[in-house]
């Protein structure tokens, strides 16, 4: 599973990148982490952004005051990474000694583990008492009428595990507080999303990676309109 998953996103640098200048989403996503989890500890003295991909988070989290690692599976992802330290790894066996960071940011990243609860056991062992930890997990798209968009559609969008399994392996290590974020987003941009290698693989995890994206395409041709996007956020404390 771990070398599927690295594997995707070794193939998803230009289609990820692609996807964040047209939505900002992961951007968006990690600077309204980062205020929760600071308006639970301030300012970050050393943090660790666990699943860092090309480094969208990172430079959100980076600033003059603090250490940011931005650590990957993925080595063609971190290839990306222009802030921060990066560091190839996998965030459930963490190359790092127990309480070296003061915050860890999972920012789109714990649901692509089968094993959140390994990841949770190492982001509460690398930080400090009283640090903080956040998360994010998609909870997928929805229509005006409130019908999620693959409730008629012959696949569903699926993750290593789903932002329930999220919130339960933080709730195992941690004091936690948790919400959801909606976005507006356009059927195209649900398609482009589905055209990362590493998402269309969330649909069809057995095909080639040209394989994968053709059918995802065509399984999501005839949505129209605007739909509403929705992340589930996890922010505990130690």
């Amino acid at each position: 599973m771990k070398e599927a998953v690295r594997a995707n996103f070794d193939e998803s640098v230009t289609a990820y990148d692609a996807y964040e200048r047209r939505t900002n989403r992961f951007t968006t996503l990690a600077r309204l982490l980062r205020a929760e989890m600071a308006r639970r500890t301030g300012a970050f003295d050393a943090i660790l952004d666990a699943g860092a991909g090309t480094g969208i988070s990172t430079r959100v989290f980076t600033d003059d005051e603090n250490r940011t690692v931005a650590l990957d599976l993925s080595h063609d992802m971190l290839r990306e990474v222009a802030d921060g330290e990066p560091v190839q790894g996998d965030f459930d066996a963490l190359p790092f000694t127990d309480g070296a960071f003061d915050a860890v940011a999972f920012t789109a990243s714990l649901f692509l583990t089968p094993e959140p609860e390994a990841a949770a056991r190492e982001a509460a062992r690398v930080l400090h008492p009283g640090g903080v930890v956040g998360a994010v997990a998609p909870l997928g798209w929805v229509q005006a009428d409130g019908t999620d968009v693959f409730a008629e559609l012959d696949r569903t969008s699926r993750s290593p595990a789903d932002a329930g399994a999220v919130r339960t392996a933080l709730e195992s290590a941690f004091t936690v507080e948790t919400g959801i974020w909606r976005f507006a987003t356009t059927a195209e941009d649900v398609r482009r999303f589905h055209s990362i290698p590493a998402m269309a693989a969330r649909l069809y995890p057995k095909l080639s990676t040209e394989e994968r994206i053709d059918r995802a395409n065509d399984l999501l041709a005839e949505l129209d309109g605007t739909v509403e996007q929705r992340w589930r956020w996890v922010v505990g404390t130690a």
